[in-house]
């Protein structure tokens, strides 16, 4: 058990790589490992989760719902990142909700663990505060963008970020499928707008649309329009 802990990828990714030995030991003692089926929540916003999850395969979306009912899609969290850091440190409720886009594997960690993680082992701790920060300049980035590029940019940009971090099928379509619905919550319009700058998109050459599936054919072009 305790040997899972100290090989797991997550551990090479995220704030545990700070962890001695023993820590790891303690960790994989008092872990609970689940499965979560594509569509769940692992935790939804206003639950209070006691602990962070380690998220060890798969990819979650991160939605706030917004006051018309929509879920917008406010970051992706793939294999090697850790949940909950943020809300566990300020010790209020999930401020997001975090829901499996394909079935995921996870660990989670219960607080009292993780704090006396914090409070004896400085490198972690200072791990766990780069994590956060790391968060809130993308957050900033990603408010800037949404304020200064057009929706057409944004699409461009998202498209691109969801093949070099998530990367692509064996057909060469994009890995994460994302609904029609989900990507304009992610670039900030509405449903049909985005369908239609895809469609744009795929009469210029730019991409390709089989059903669902986004494949993109002409990354240049996209570079060149979302910067």
């Amino acid at each position: 058990m305790s040997s899972k802990c100290e090989q797991c990828i997550v551990r090479q990714f995220s704030s545990l790589k700070a962890l001695t030995k023993d820590e790891l030991v303690k960790m994989a003692e008092c872990k609970t490992s689940y499965t979560i089926k594509k569509g769940e929540p692992i935790f939804e916003e206003g639950e209070v989760t006691n602990g962070i999850y380690c998220v060890k395969d798969g990819v979650c979306k991160m939605t706030k719902l917004s006051a018309n009912g929509k879920d917008q899609i406010v970051k992706l969290v793939k294999s090697g990142e850790l949940l909950g850091q943020r809300s566990m440190i300020s010790d209020e409720p999930a401020n997001l909700s975090a829901v499996a886009l394909e079935d995921m594997e996870v660990c989670f960690i219960p607080k009292n663990e993780v704090m006396a993680f914090f409070t004896h082992n400085n490198q972690f701790s200072m791990n766990v505060m780069k994590t956060i920060c790391g968060d809130l300049k993308e957050a900033d980035d990603h408010m800037v963008s949404m304020a200064q590029k057009s929706v057409k940019e944004r699409l461009a940009e998202t498209l691109l970020y969801l093949e070099e971090t998530f990367g692509k099928s064996a057909d060469g379509s994009l890995h994460i499928q994302l609904s029609r619905e989900e990507l304009a919550g992610m670039i900030g319009t509405a449903t049909e707008s985005c369908i239609r700058l895809l469609s744009e998109f795929n009469k210029s050459g730019y991409v390709d649309l089989t059903g669902k599936k986004i494949t993109i054919l002409d990354r240049n072009k996209l570079k060149r329009l979302a910067d």
